[in-house]
């Protein structure tokens, strides 16, 4: 196998530089010039040739970013110059002094900045030799850190070979390896999976990461670095200012920061920092400040260092997203939808600049993950303007005799049964069309197009009807009079005639639709459809077991369940038969599916709608007797298409086959409906 083949090695070699060039545009420039099969397609043949080749293999190849065999420990690296660390602005005040310090002591009106966010990841060091990846360190003391080059030839935004022209024969770069929120949400949950351990936030997975003494676990974990600086000033010829060292680094294929900027003094750096701290929870990944230099490289040198850290460059850093604090109480909400949550009551902290008093714990099974308990200190960390969280219980300081967590087995607000529907994360309240927290909620899902159809009654005035204590379930709907609605806000005599209308032209509709409009959970129109032709009444269907509802199509073992649970409950029973008594009412003689305006039609739908989900599509058209597939074929019909909708419009167009696109069908469903 193998042999030294001048064709073989310039085959490697034209593979290596296209890979490291699709490295550079996708991890780089964020512009990738090929899909992943090709860049896929193109790694395997190099892999193919390497193990065919074995005299290819070296260690600068794309190939070879999972890592080598582990090592038992991490060698010390001096750095060739001293890493720094940066003085702290912590509020507007003191980022005024700094700039106030700086023009003094260069006796300007005004100076010239460049604006970094400042990552929350781990300081690297990486060197390269005639353009190659030779050594990388961590920070360490600034004067010696660990040799961890292994591990950062995993990290596929890190180049093992520079590109482009001026390469110096040595150069040192700074930089900062960080992991992205996506790929750290990714990797807690295959940590959890496992039954391994979760990481607290992005900065320590990072850090963890890093020092894995197995470079293959390095190369799972998912990193990226930005560079920001150098490590010897005046290595890079013809560079006057740091905006253009930082081009030339990515000029090279060195990551750099897209949210760089040059600004023109301090009011402008105040106002990047402003405007940044509002984008940052969109960023997809931590940042804790700003980091702002001096542009010019020469007044760098003038200003030089004093201690630890340079007099030309400050960090102005964001409020503390995380604070210490213990749990005085835990109480249980439920929300619009009957989704309990569990929210620690605190002792009164500040966090990210706001005073803090509650701090949400998610759902059952992350408070049992957690372990938090009454009296516990925990870590609780708020992000811009997201809900405050308690992220972790410090183990070491709970105090003897506090006990675990119950959660409720009834609704904490109407006492209903709770759920624990297998496969979800949400425990629910069963109770949703007579629980006072799923009030809104209810009417507005009763009174909708495809329930009820109450026109007129619209979600702001359904919050007002149940603030002002109106209506309590919806069987009170049929039970409101002209003078009351006239008076309620943005509505008058008119209004509400044309409401009351709306309410009796209600009563009389179909089976499937009254059922729908219960809000049974997991009841949809096609389910409630199901239901309506299986049944010959309704007092046949709440008198049915769950053996019983299993028999009717699209019926499991869950939704016989929420069915059976449904009418199982005395106060659901009873707003129905309040119902019933307002006069609402559909014919004995339910249309069967031979009655159906789509019976016998072939629909597929594919792309994204603004109005409805695919999903939804699906059970528009199956409720009016349509057959719905995933694929084209001589048998489609019409093909509903949203936007991005794939291979699949080309082939209905070359088929013959009738396309809508999401105003038509909207329109095609108005029609029929």
């Amino acid at each position: 196998m193998g042999g030294n083949s001048p064709e073989a090695r310039a085959r490697w070699e034209r593979l290596c530089r296209t890979l490291e060039g699709h490295n550079y545009r996708y991890y780089v420039l964020d512009d990738p010039e090929v899909p992943d099969a090709e860049y896929d397609r193109l790694w395997r043949e190099l892999a193919a040739l390497e193990v065919h080749h074995p005299e290819l293999e070296n260690p600068d190849s794309p190939t070879q970013r999972v890592g080598v065999t582990p090592s038992s420990g991490f060698a010390e690296v001096e750095h060739s110059s001293r890493m720094l660390s940066l003085a702290n602005a912590l509020d507007e005040g003191e980022m005024l002094a700094f700039d106030q310090r700086v023009r003094e002591r260069l006796d300007h009106e005004a100076v010239e900045y460049v604006a970094e966010p400042k990552l929350d990841g781990l300081a690297v060091s990486l060197r390269y030799e005639q353009g190659r990846l030779i050594q990388a360190a961590t920070r360490g003391d600034g004067r010696r850190g660990e040799d961890i080059t292994a591990n950062i030839r995993t990290i596929p935004s890190i180049p093992l070979r520079l590109q482009g022209e001026k390469i110096p024969a040595t150069l040192v770069v700074r930089g900062e390896v960080y992991m992205p929120l996506k790929g750290f949400h990714a990797l807690n949950a295959t940590q959890q999976a496992r039954g391994e351990k979760i990481f607290a936030n992005p900065r320590n997975a990072a850090a963890g990461s890093l020092r894995q003494l197995d470079p293959k676990v390095s190369a799972q974990r998912p990193l990226t670095v930005c560079f920001y600086g150098v490590g010897e000033p005046g290595v890079v010829p013809d560079i006057q200012r740091h905006a253009q060292l930082l081009e030339q680094l990515q000029a090279w294929g060195l990551r750099i920061s897209p949210e760089y900027a040059v600004l023109q003094g301090v009011d402008a750096c105040l106002k990047y920092f402003r405007a940044i701290a509002l984008r940052r929870v969109g960023l997809g990944y931590d940042i804790d400040g700003v980091v702002y230099k001096l542009n010019r490289l020469d007044e760098q040198a003038l200003l030089g260092t004093v201690s630890r850290a340079p007099r030309w460059a400050i960090a102005h850093k964001f409020p503390a997203e995380e604070a210490l604090t213990t749990v005085s109480a835990i109480e249980v909400q439920v929300g619009r939808t009957g989704a309990l949550t569990p929210v620690a009551r605190l002792q009164a902290v500040t966090v990210a600049g706001v005073s803090v008093t509650n701090a949400t714990l998610h759902n059952a099974g992350e408070i049992a993950r957690k372990d938090v308990r009454v009296g516990d200190t925990v870590v609780v960390r708020r992000a811009g303007d997201v809900i405050p969280e308690v992220v972790r219980v410090l183990m070491e300081q709970r105090p003897a005799g506090t006990h675990a967590f119950d959660f409720p087995a009834t609704c904490p607000v109407c006492a209903s049964p709770v759920l624990r529907v297998e496969g979800e994360v949400a425990v629910r309240c069963s109770g949703g069309l007579y629980c006072p927290a799923q009030r809104v909620q209810a009417i507005r899902h009763f009174a909708s197009r495809h329930a009820m159809d109450i026109e007129g009654l619209g979600i702001k005035l359904v919050e007002q009807l149940v603030q002002q204590g109106l209506v309590n379930d919806v069987s009170d709907l049929y039970g409101l009079g002209q003078e009351t609605l006239a008076k309620l806000e943005r509505m008058g005599d008119k209004s509400a005639e044309n409401l009351l209308l709306a309410l009796e032209k209600s009563k009389h509709t179909r089976f499937a639709r009254f059922l729908f409009a219960l809000g049974i959970r997991d009841v949809g129109e096609v389910t409630a459809q199901a239901l309506a032709s299986h049944f010959e009444s309704l007092e046949q269907l709440q008198h049915a077991d769950e053996e019983a509802l299993q028999a009717v199509a699209d019926v499991g073992p869950v939704v016989a369940k929420q069915i059976s649970l449904f009418f199982s409950q005395a106060h659901n029973r009873e707003v129905v038969a309040a119902l019933l008594l307002a006069g609402v009412d559909w014919p004995d003689e339910m249309p069967v599916a031979e009655d159906l305006p789509l019976r016998g039609q072939n629909f597929v739908v594919t792309g994204s709608m603004s109005s409805m989900s695919r999903q939804e599509a699906k059970e528009r058209l199956q409720v009016l007797g349509a057959r719905v597939s995933g694929s084209i074929s001589s048998k489609t019909n019409q093909l509903v298409c949203g936007e991005k909708p794939g291979s699949k419009r080309a082939k209905a167009e070359a088929l013959g086959i009738p396309v809508l696109d999401e105003s038509a069908f909207l329109e095609f469903l108005k029609r029929l409906s």
